[in-house]
């Protein structure tokens, strides 16, 4: 016989949400490692001590992370799935008769007290410390590397870069437009112009590195090898320069914060560059397990610079033929690093044809972080080194986690700021997920 269902709706009903959250839930994970204490803290001089009571900070903070960690990009539609799920309510602290914050109130206090007392940043390192005291945090090597999100910009609402754009009123510009100015007069050196600027986002990058060209900032990661938690992120323009100087802020920052430094740093090609290696190696002792960036190789059949050897005692390179190449007199001045040869020793080489056949005489420059670029030669030819190239894909799944789960291809704030704002959140849910996976089922009976 068929069964129809009989509807009840009762009046009064006792439940409780812990009783519906399954045991092997992520939040449930999740809210084990989240201590938002410090956050509380953190913003406790921005609130007043009388008057009426304000939406809870750490209220606020729970459903941004539920946002970041399930790729729930609009305020407004978090609010609504907080509204209606027993999964949600539960981490946030929520009954099913309290009321969810309107999505307004996040605006308010994101562009006030939150950006004003860099809460994110506060939220993200109380994370790692709770990642570094349950041991997925070594410390022995680190990986950075940075990716390319796009930008809430149009290509349709900019002018090119040359254009000598009006911005009006600094005191009327949008808060985007005050944060470019602001950086503008603060910049030393000036920076160059760019092809185009958007005018709603001046400090986005416009570039075609990644297919057509689009208005974007780049996430920097740098993350410990062990367990491939993020122990810094940073937020910079969409350029090899900007990514190294991204690194190495990072780094400091790590060291001052949390007194960890890495006995070896893994990075592409683009951190390979003379005065990364250099910096690497001098100034902070960290073995480069990077790919050199080198332009000295040629591949027409003629000796490259590889192939002529460095007398350091004697300041000298010796050729194949065993002749010498000293340092230049006449433009000592402008290229101290310059060696030449001698026109006498290359007009009767046999070998000329294969030195320089288009030259009267052989010139090598060397750069004056080459004792740095060697050692990272050095490295490159090791074990360890492969076993870093293997290790340094964590940070690329990272990455593709970011974009495919947590759905942030693009961003929603503008700004330097609203990209650092971002990119914090993004990390610390990452972070949050990956100690919760980790951690979870040791704790279980």
């Amino acid at each position: 016989m068929m069964g129809r269902q009989a509807t009840k709706r009762e009046l009064f009903v006792s439940i409780s949400l812990e009783e519906y959250v399954p045991e092997d839930h992520l939040l449930r994970a999740v809210d084990r490692y989240l201590d938002l204490s410090e956050f509380r803290l953190c913003l406790a001089d921005s609130y007043s001590h009388t008057g009426r009571p304000s939406i809870d900070p750490e209220l606020m903070a729970r459903m941004l992370i539920i946002g970041y960690s399930y790729g729930i990009r609009s305020e407004r539609r978090l609010c609504e799935e907080v509204s209606m799920n027993l999964a949600y309510r539960w981490f946030c602290r929520l009954g099913l008769k309290d009321k969810v914050p309107d999505h307004s109130s996040f605006s308010k206090n994101r562009h006030g007290r939150f950006r004003d007392h860099d809460a994110f940043r506060q939220l993200f390192d109380s994370v790692l410390r709770r990642c570094m005291a349950e041991g997925l945090v070594q410390g022995e090597g680190f990986a950075t590397d940075a990716s390319m999100i796009k930008a809430d910009a149009q290509r349709q609402r900019s002018r090119p870069g040359d254009a000598g754009i009006d911005w009006g009123d600094p005191a009327q510009a949008s808060r985007p437009v005050r944060e470019y100015l602001t950086a503008l007069e603060q910049a030393n050196p000036v920076p160059p112009t760019p092809k185009r600027i958007s005018l709603t986002d001046p400090a986005a990058t416009w570039t075609a590195a990644a297919g057509p060209a689009i208005f974007a900032y780049c996430t920097n990661y740098l993350i410990d090898l062990k367990a491939g938690m993020i122990v810094d992120v940073e937020a910079s323009a969409v350029n090899k320069t900007a990514e190294v100087e991204a690194t190495k802020t990072m780094i400091d920052r790590v060291e001052e914060k949390f007194a960890i430094k890495p006995r070896r740093l893994v990075g592409d090609t683009n951190y390979g560059v003379a005065a990364m290696l250099g910096w690497l190696v001098n100034e902070k002792s960290i073995a480069p397990h990077v790919p050199v960036w080198d332009k000295s190789e040629h591949h027409d059949g003629t000796f490259s610079r590889a192939d002529f050897i460095f007398d350091a005692e004697n300041n000298r390179y010796v050729c194949p033929a065993g002749k010498h190449l000293k340092p230049a007199q006449r433009s000592q001045q402008k290229n101290p690093f310059r060696y030449r040869a001698s026109q006498y020793d290359c007009q009767l080489c046999e070998l000329k044809p294969k030195c320089c056949p288009n030259m009267v005489i052989r010139k090598i420059d060397r750069s004056p972080q080459e004792p740095a670029r060697d050692v990272a030669r050095a490295i490159g030819k090791t074990d360890a080194y492969r076993q870093s190239r293997r290790e340094r894909k964590k940070v690329e799944m990272l990455f593709a986690h970011l974009k495919r789960i947590l759905k942030l291809g693009q961003l929603r704030l503008r700004g330097p700021s609203g990209a650092h704002d971002e990119f914090l959140l993004a990390a610390t849910a990452q972070n949050l997920r990956r100690m919760a996976k980790s951690c979870f089922y040791k704790y279980q009976i």
